[in-house]
């Protein structure tokens, strides 16, 4: 009756002009009820993956390919199992990707309708319609009735309800991110869904905060008296009382969850997000048969990752995560250890030292050397004792493997973890100063990131573009493996001759050479109860390795660079993937690769080259001689993010939705294509059950912080995206180490509040106190996330 009234008062003191546009404007508003219906209930179903039936049905056809494991052999048989698998999975995702991205679309045009015919309707009073005014008035207060506010809803506070965390649905998910099982283990539901979270999801752990809570405390303590000491002045009592309501304030919040209180909440929080799923899709679908959604209880993930760890154990499996896609894969010991064998076969990298302990010998051998460079004098006191190691302190680096699932056969990338090892010390010491000096030296051949090379890819083509323009990205072969130790020193030697340096922070070039050469010619690791030395090339996990193989590479393409600039091409080298864009017949290139691939014997390129090219995460396409970008996903992408229902601090998990839309903006040349991208990535959000108000927020934040107004349209698109890829990215600012203090403490899901209360009890104590120009900064610890607690790289010998 109310709407009835306020329509009618409208339709009196309307103009003729406001009349007309409420009727086009009506059924518009109506149109948009519908579409941003159907888009929150797509939603909803991603987020907690509950298919349509049509898509559903693609489970069929998965259980269908029945293969004859008496004459197929299981290893082949089970493959092909994978295949469909992968194939029905990306079936799946990408209809869903789809439905998604159309319903996001038909709701943002409906709307940016609306509010355009809004934007013309008349408000104030002009010559020919003097009622314009109250008109306007009386249009708004219709339009603002509580039965007519869903427009205006739709903007801040549409789809509330986030659901409950990924551990309430008792059926397996359909929808990546996905596990890989080549092992074939039998998992229970329980042990599938945690694989399923991924290496990074951490699970509330308040017991793990409060017994690091003492330990935490005494440290930010001893930094406080030091604080004071250096004012010479005694802590006194505002310490300690501070550090007792700190101790107080903690242990109330590590005892939170206990709280039945709390349980409750959460009880009824989970109760109403699956009434109001039921009730969304049941209303969408009076049809179909319905899903019956149980809430399980809280699930004990620590008893869990036991049993499951203790299940691999049994199976003779190895659990690692992907070498790219960073998701969960389950792989045989066997093919492991027969992967291991062909790599050492092939590169002769390594040679193998039996049962012989290298340690207790490398430890005395770098100490004895650094010790005659300091009584030498090539050294200082000071770096001695920085550099020198004690035997408790260190241990041998190991090597272990990441698998490539995406490629076949599973073929596997070493790495060596040597955090301890006990020529690390030098190897960062070294790197920290070399690596400074190659990146100024090499900055006009080298890029850092896909959005370096648009923008300077951007600039270049211009005025080189063309129809016959080519893409050749060229992959360098076991980079570091293959570089020679003697060799790459001596790279380290030209570099510094190039820039005429003699010394480098108040440490001889000959000192730097010399240290170089005992790290490359020092690396030992254990694997599988051997103990090997790198005969050649350099440790994957070992910093200098890096610059050096980065020094090796930039006097090896000098000559390449020279003859691709003079024939005004484009060069670019991220360590060991290179781009080229020129504009020669393919058959020259071809030629010139082939001589190129003579220059050194250690160095061998592979080529790609064409009208379509990816380098890094960016996908380039010459279209008759039109430059077209967009983001590059690589075969081995699976849409695994950070999950929401993680133990993070918030503001982390914010920033993932905010830095991956502003990587699509930079790298889409078109709006279409940024459109494809931006819908990709709120399905792959989704999926990690980020709330669609958060995914919103954080796209539209972005436009926000470059001072964009207004939606991105097929009409704006490119003038705002270059103002973006303009606009200068801010430096770090530096922080003042004498006036600041770092504090961490573990962080739980009851730590949300603590960041106000701890800085309200900094104030308190020490706001008047000699410390108070000092500015704590506080930052958070996190317990052991699941990568940390199922694998170990490190084989027990």
């Amino acid at each position: 009756m109310e709407e009835f009234k306020a329509l009618e008062d409208f339709e009196q003191v309307a103009t003729a002009t406001q009349w007309n546009l409420h009727l086009i404007l009506k059924p518009k508003v109506k149109l948009w009820s519908i579409k941003n219906k159907n888009y929150q209930i797509l939603s909803k179903r991603v987020k907690f993956d509950l298919l349509p039936k049509f898509i559903d049905k693609i489970d069929n056809i998965d259980s269908s390919l029945k293969i004859d494991e008496s004459i197929i052999k299981q290893d082949e048989a089970q493959e092909m199992y994978n295949q469909m698998r992968q194939i029905t999975k990306d079936f799946r995702t990408q209809t869903m990707t789809l439905h998604i991205q159309s319903a996001a679309r038909e709701y943002e045009v409906i709307l940016h309708q609306v509010n355009s015919i809004i934007e013309k309707f008349p408000q104030k009073n002009d010559d020919d319609e003097s009622d314009a005014e109250i008109g306007y008035a009386a249009f708004k207060q219709y339009h603002e009735l509580p039965s007519r506010g869903q427009l205006q809803q739709s903007t801040t506070g549409r789809r509330r309800n986030n659901g409950p965390d990924s551990s309430t649905f008792t059926r397996r998910g359909l929808l990546g991110p996905a596990i890989i099982n080549q092992a074939n283990i039998k998992l229970t539901e329980q042990e599938h869904q945690l694989l399923r979270l991924g290496p990074r999801f951490i699970f509330d752990d308040p017991k793990t905060a409060s017994r690091r809570r003492t330990t935490e405390l005494a440290t930010l303590k001893r930094k406080l008296e030091a604080r004071f000491f250096e004012k010479k002045v005694s802590p006194g009592r505002p310490v300690k009382q501070f550090i007792a309501e700190l101790d107080v304030l903690l242990q109330n919040l590590h005892n939170i969850p206990s709280t039945r209180k709390q349980i409750q909440f959460n009880k009824t929080q989970t109760n109403k997000s699956f009434d109001t799923l039921s009730s969304i899709i049941q209303s969408s679908q009076p049809s179909q048969s319905q899903v019956i959604i149980r809430p399980r209880k809280k699930k004990n993930y620590g008893r869990i990752v036991k049993r499951l760890k203790y299940k691999i154990h049994l199976a003779n499996t190895i659990l690692r995560k992907t070498d790219k896609s960073k998701v969960f894969h389950l792989g045989k010991v066997d093919h492991y250890q027969k992967k291991s064998e062909e790599y050492m076969d092939n590169t002769k990298a390594y040679q193998c030292l039996g049962a012989i302990d290298p340690l207790p010998d490398l430890i005395q051998r770098t100490n004895k050397y650094l010790l005659d460079l300091r009584l030498a004098k090539w050294i200082t006191q000071k770096q001695y004792e920085q550099l020198s190691i004690k035997p408790n302190e260190v241990e041998l680096a190991h090597l272990y493997y990441l698998p490539k699932a995406h490629k076949p056969g599973t073929p596997l990338r070493p790495i060596i973890s040597g955090l301890k090892h006990p020529t690390i010390k030098i190897s960062k010491f070294l790197d920290d100063l070399l690596r400074p000096l190659f990146d100024q030296m090499a900055l006009d051949s080298t890029v850092t990131s896909g959005f370096d090379l648009v923008k300077k890819l951007q600039q270049w083509s211009r005025n080189n573009f063309r129809q016959d323009t080519l893409f050749c990205t060229i992959d360098v072969t076991d980079l570091y493996t293959m570089v020679p130790q003697i060799e790459g020193v001596l790279s380290l030697r030209k570099m510094l001759d190039q820039l005429k340096l003699k010394q480098v922070g108040k440490l001889k070039v000959e000192t730097i050479i010399r240290l170089s050469r005992f790290v490359m010619t020092n690396n030992y690791f254990s694997y599988n109860g051997q103990f090997y030395h790198q005969v050649r090339g350099g440790a994957m996990g070992s910093p200098l390795t890096l610059t050096i193989s980065n020094c090796y590479m930039y006097f090896f393409e000098r000559q390449i660079v020279n003859q691709i600039r003079n024939s005004s091409g484009l060069y670019f080298r991220y360590i060991d993937d290179i781009f080229i864009t020129i504009n020669w017949p393919v058959r020259h290139l071809l030629k010139e690769v082939d001589r190129w691939n003579k220059f050194d014997e250690n160095i061998k390129l592979s080529a790609n080259i064409g009208s379509i090219a990816n380098f890094l995460d960016l996908n380039m396409e010459n279209r008759e001689g039109q430059l077209y970008t967009t983001v590059f996903q690589k075969p081995s992408y699976e849409p695994y993010y950070l999950p929401f229902n993680s133990i993070h601090p918030l503001h982390m998990k914010k920033n993932i939705p905010f830095a991956m839309l502003l990587r699509a903006i930079r790298y889409c040349s078109t709006f279409e294509s940024y459109l494809n991208e931006r819908e990709k990535l709120r399905m792959a959000l989704l999926l990690n059950k980020y709330p669609n108000k958060i995914i919103d927020e954080q796209f539209n934040n972005v436009l926000v912080k470059f001072g964009i107004n207004e939606p991105l349209t097929p009409v704006n698109y490119n003038r705002f995206r270059q103002k973006i890829i303009d606009s200068p990215i801010k430096e770090k600012l530096s922080v003042n180490y004498d006036k600041s203090i770092f504090v961490h403490f573990t962080y739980c899901s009851s730590m949300k509040i603590f960041p106000i209360k701890f800085h309200t009890l900094w104030d308190k104590y020490f706001d008047k106190s000699p410390i108070n120009e000092v500015t704590p900064i506080l930052g958070t610890r996190n317990v052991n996330n699941l990568q940390r607690r199922l694998i170990h790289t490190k084989s027990k010998s």
